[in-house]
Formats: C-alpha cells, structure tokens, sequence
C-alpha cells in the first residue's frame, strides 16, 4: 500500500454532504490508519479551520498521530502550543468513510468553504484538501502564475535546497494560502505544522 496522496479530481457533491473519496486516495486512508483491517472502515480527521481557511484538509489517523505529537512537546500553556490545539483539536472532525468510500461533509463545513455541489480533491503528500472548484482554481492559477515569473528554466525542485524561509515568504505567490508557503519549507521535528496561518499567533501575544 501507499503512504502518500497523489493526484486530484472533482466528484459529485449529494444533497446530505455525501461525495466519492477517489479510490486511491481511500488507499492510503486504510494504510495510514494502524487499527484498519479488511472490512472495516479506516480513520481519518479533518481539519476545517479558521475563517481564513478556504479548505478542508483531510489527515490520516497516522498523519494527524505525528501532528499531535509534536504538539504535546510544546511548552503546556505556550502561544504555539495552544494556537496548535485551538486548530488541531478543536477545530477538526475525527470521521471515517462509509463502506461505499464515500465522506460525509457537515453542512457547516461546506458553507465555510464553499462547497455546493462539486467538490475539488487535492493531493498534498500526507494529507489531501477539498476545495470548492472555483477556490481551487484560484489557487492553482495564483501558483502556476507564480512558477511562471521565474521564468522557463526554473526547477521546482531547487525549492527543496535553497532560499531561506523568509525568501520563500516574500516571494509567494499573489493571494496564495499560507499552506502553499508552508509547503515549500523544510519542517523540522518540532516546527509549526504547515496547516497553521502565522498571523493567528497574534491574537496569543
């Protein structure tokens, strides 16, 4: 089995929230989570949010188990560490797939994103993102946009050895999240997960 999400898609949205988790993706759901066996249905977390998160962002039980490590060893009381478990705790939805593979999305997370009735999967590695269509193009143009300006020899690739954090910040795409930002910097063991917006931390100074 795999361990990472590959791929994107646009799947049918019914009238209870119900949409199709395409088949691969359902794949690495049953082998991120350490309690699935054949005929039950594996674990997963979704992550909604604050206002300015314009998608749903699916964990694995094993990709959210590491988040939450990595919280328990901040500081007890500190800005990061209760900014962390505001977002990761508090505003995520433990839930499974049903034995169609389909995900049910609560009504009030639809209405956060946008979601009517299509919905945009996205790959991101160890998790994946439902958008609404129009959101996920948005954000697609605002990357492909950017890659574009640095011209037709550039190598993506170079992001993963070079620039500092603080290069790769200021120049972001136009109007991109902070998770496009966040993905192009090496984390280390103890880092800020790449779901976070910095700017949250302020409202704990």
């Amino acid at each position: 089995m795999t361990d990472r999400f590959r791929g994107e898609g646009i799947h049918k949205v019914d009238g209870k929230g119900r949409v199709s988790i395409p088949v691969l993706f359902r794949r690495v759901l049953e082998s991120g989570d350490p309690d699935w066996t054949e005929g039950l249905n594996p674990n997963a977390v979704i992550v909604y949010g604050g206002i300015t998160q314009k998608y749903l962002e699916v964990y694995t039980q094993k990709a959210i188990n590491e988040v939450d490590s990595k919280i328990s060893h901040l500081p007890r009381g500190s800005k990061e560490r209760r900014a962390l478990e505001h977002i990761f705790n508090g505003q995520a939805l433990p839930t499974q797939p049903d034995e169609s593979g389909r995900l049910v999305i609560p009504l009030r997370l639809r209405e956060k994103v946008g979601i009517t009735n299509e919905a945009h999967f996205s790959a991101t590695g160890d998790t994946f993102q439902i958008w609404s269509p129009e959101s996920s193009y948005e954000q697609a143009k605002s990357i492909e946009n950017w890659l574009t300006e640095q011209g037709n020899d550039f190598d993506p690739l170079v992001l993963l050895s070079s620039g500092s954090n603080k290069d790769i910040k200021e120049n972001r795409p136009e109007n991109s999240s902070d998770k496009f930002c966040e993905s192009l910097i090496t984390l280390g063991s103890l880092s800020i997960p790449k779901t976070l917006d910095p700017t949250f931390l302020e409202e704990y100074e």
